[in-house]
């Protein structure tokens, strides 16, 4: 996830870019750049890896000037955040000059067919990719008449496949901008005779309250004299225009009144965003990045250890199940914090897997450590493209949640599960566990998840009515078999981070060995009953549920059971049932946390608590 913002008009172009990249910088802050002309000195560029602020120094030392401009602040996706690969990019003229929110999965085939037409490429981006496409369709048609900057765009756009939004200008034709958008959000600000593209509300709003969104396969050429709006095929087309009443703080979480509910409400993108590019469903073959670990190192593993902390822990547990269940190897999870502590057996062909969010976890980077003196070569799952635990890794699967804010994770959590699960896959194609039509068939069930997330996402009231009942308890208790336990855990966690409620993530199967004796009429019980009906263990996982649920209501417990769509039997003993989808029993994690997120969300909303700062507690910690 990136930030883009451009402007033509009358205005002096670089103070309300980089005001508005500040805005922005919540969508990313591996790199920033900014380029800009009209000032009759040609096109100028500045870019500085890292923060806003290094960008801005580099301005200071060289200043420049402008009328119309782009600028972007970077997350790091394809290439190093590095000032070589910071945002914008040139194509080998150096006229055209692109930003790029999102992802292009077919760059790698366009690059190699742009350098064999001769190009040349600077940077490891596949947004550079772009740039090339542009200038190779900007060339003069066959009969002589020069090709606009905007067919030659929407000819490039053609050629994409993956999510994008851009922003394009070029020196051959001044004062104008085309945005273009595929996926990610591209809004246009309508000011007095001046225009604005950006990536959201917020780098704007200062500006102009009038706007309107890009669709997608909407193309928008910007000048002074206005906005002119297209398909990709050049057929008018038409938006509303809105007029923004946000408070501008407001705005900055995209209208949502907390960053940990809009990173909530945007855990389909982030799932979709994990999977792209890595899966195919016509054959279900698993493709990751290169990595030094090879597939027949993989094949001779003879456990996978897993080492996180926090929620990243909790992701691990449920990656056992996945790992195990489908490829067949044996796992052992730890605490980061633990393991390297008590000098740890590390079996030759044992590959070790470390999950962080940030990548800067001191405990999980000391762990690797530990590991990689041990001889294991360690594999990192990660949000961060560029982190420590990146750096010193074999390999890498990042997730591709974008930046999350809120203290509590969520987003990056279930793409965590999602980078998971396309793990466990991978192990189990290059093991020869699993035959291609199994494969192609969980892969399709892997792509139909996003659509049951935002289908889960209406039954948000659901979850605020049980909040508003709840409230005022003291303690929670949290029940899960099999894969079903680590959500459990993760559910009691959220409830504790954001609401400061006690609550406790148990085995259902364990109850009688203790928890039982907490049972009243005053203790909530979260139970995750939910089911594979296509799968006989998962049956038999929830029919031992529903008899764990039982004793809960014999002993005047309050049951809140999370139960899969058609189970209409649950609500003889439960008090209350939050449905989600059907889903294989390894998919099924990914769909369950959410409505416990919202629980804790709106429960910790209606006590008043600080939701995306918590006491005492911050987002990364990068301190044992």
């Amino acid at each position: 996830m990136c930030g883009i913002v451009g402007y033509v008009g009358k205005k002096s172009v670089v103070p309300i870019i980089i005001e508005g990249l500040r805005r922005l910088e919540y969508r990313g802050y591996d790199s920033a750049g900014i380029a800009v002309c009209g000032n009759g000195g040609g096109l100028e560029i500045r870019r500085a890896e890292g923060k806003l602020r290094n960008l801005e120094e580099a301005i200071r030392q060289k200043p420049l000037e402008g009328t119309y401009g782009i600028g972007h602040t970077r997350w790091a996706t394809h290439g190093r955040p590095t000032e070589e690969n910071a945002h914008p990019h040139r194509d080998c003229t150096g006229k055209i000059v692109v930003v790029h929110n999102g992802i292009v999965e077919n760059y790698l085939s366009l690059k190699k067919k742009l350098s064999e037409e001769g190009h040349k490429f600077t940077t490891e981006t596949d947004t550079e990719i772009i740039a090339h496409l542009i200038e190779k369709y900007s060339k003069s048609s066959g009969n002589g008449n020069r090709v606009s900057l905007e067919d030659a765009v929407r000819q490039a756009v053609k050629q994409l496949t993956g999510v994008f939004a851009m922003a394009v200008i070029s020196t051959d034709e001044p004062n104008k901008i085309v945005a273009a958008r595929n996926g990610p959000p591209a809004v246009i600000g309508l000011g007095n005779e001046e225009y604005f593209v950006a990536s959201d509300v917020p780098a704007i709003l200062h500006h102009t309250r009038d706007i309107f969104f890009l669709a997608d396969g909407d193309m928008a050429v910007v000048t002074p004299a206005g906005v002119q709006l297209t398909d990709f095929d050049g057929k008018p087309v038409e938006r509303k225009v809105q007029h923004v009443t946000w408070d501008p703080i407001l705005a900055e979480k995209g209208g949502f009144k907390h960053f940990m509910l809009k990173e909530i409400y945007e855990q389909p993108r982030a799932v979709r965003d994990t999977t792209l590019g890595r899966v195919s469903q016509d054959t279900g073959h698993i493709f990751l990045e290169q990595m030094e670990i090879s597939e027949a190192e993989f094949r001779a593993a003879d456990k996978i250890n897993i080492i996180a902390c926090g929620t990243s822990w909790h992701a691990g547990q449920a990656g056992k199940f996945m790992i195990e269940s489908l490829a067949r190897v044996p796992v052992e999870v730890d605490y980061a914090s633990e393991w390297r502590y008590r000098n740890p057996i590390v079996e030759p062909n044992t590959i070790t897997l470390v999950i962080s969010q940030s990548g800067e976890t001191a405990d999980t980077i000391a762990a690797q450590r530990e590991a990689k003196a041990k001889g294991s070569k360690t594999l990192a799952i990660c949000n961060v493209v560029g982190s420590m635990i990146t750096r010193e890794a074999a390999g890498t699967i990042y997730t591709h949640a974008g930046p999350e804010i809120g203290v509590a994770s969520t987003k990056a959590f279930t793409a965590q599960l999602t980078a998971l699960y396309i793990f466990a896959m991978y192990l189990a194609q290059v093991r020869g566990v699993m035959a291609g039509e199994q494969a192609r068939a969980a892969m399709l069930e892997l792509t139909r998840i996003p659509g049951k997330l935002e289908t889960i996402l209406t039954h948000d009231e659901a979850c605020d009515e049980l909040a508003k009942r709840y409230q005022k308890v003291h303690d929670f208790l949290f029940l899960g078999r099999g894969i079903h336990y680590p959500i459990a855990l993760e559910g009691a966690l959220k409830l504790k981070e954001i609401s400061y409620i006690h609550a406790e993530g148990y085995p259902a199967g364990e109850m009688k060995h203790g928890p039982n004796a907490l049972i009243d009429e005053n203790l909530p019980v979260v139970v995750i009953a939910t089911r594979d009906v296509n799968d006989p263990d998962a049956v038999l996982r929830y029919e031992k549920t529903i008899s764990n649920l039982k004793e809960v209501k014999a002993r005047s417990g309050v049951v809140i059971a999370l139960a899969t769509e058609g189970d209409e039997e649950i609500k003889e003993s439960a008090d209350h049932v939050l449905y989600i989808p059907a889903a294989p029993e390894e998919l099924s994690p990914i769909l369950e946390i959410v409505p416990l997120q919202l629980l804790a969300y709106h429960i910790a909303v209606r006590r008043g608590c600080d939701v995306d700062q918590p006491r005492n507690l911050a987002k990364s910690v990068t301190v044992e």
